[in-house]
């Protein structure tokens, strides 16, 4: 499965990217291929692992805030490994075509 997850921490100012820098290391240190950009984490693996990072991600922000918003986005597909690449390679290759 492929989650993309977004976690914010309410409650701490304007300034959140420390906060985040927290959930996006828990993501990275979990081993599962990820990646970050300016609104989403995307995590693939299978569900109980993906889920424990999600929440080990909230945890971290919820470390140094005193509330946050978790927005969440899956791809539930069994049995289909490296999907983060090879789904943004489908799109390419349609685009490369014209």
């Amino acid at each position: 499965m492929i989650i993309a997850f977004s976690v914010t921490p309410l409650g701490t100012g304007v300034d959140v990217g420390r906060a985040v820098a927290e959930a996006v290391r828990v993501v990275r240190a979990s081993g599962l291929p990820n990646r970050t950009d300016a609104m989403f984490t995307t995590v693939e693996g299978e569900w109980d692992e993906v889920m424990g990072v999600v929440k080990q991600a909230t945890d971290a922000v919820l470390a140094a805030a005193p509330r946050c918003s978790l927005v969440l986005k899956a791809d539930i597909r069994p049995g289909v490994t490296d999907g983060m690449t090879s789904k943004v390679e489908t799109v390419e290759r349609y685009l490369a075509e014209g």
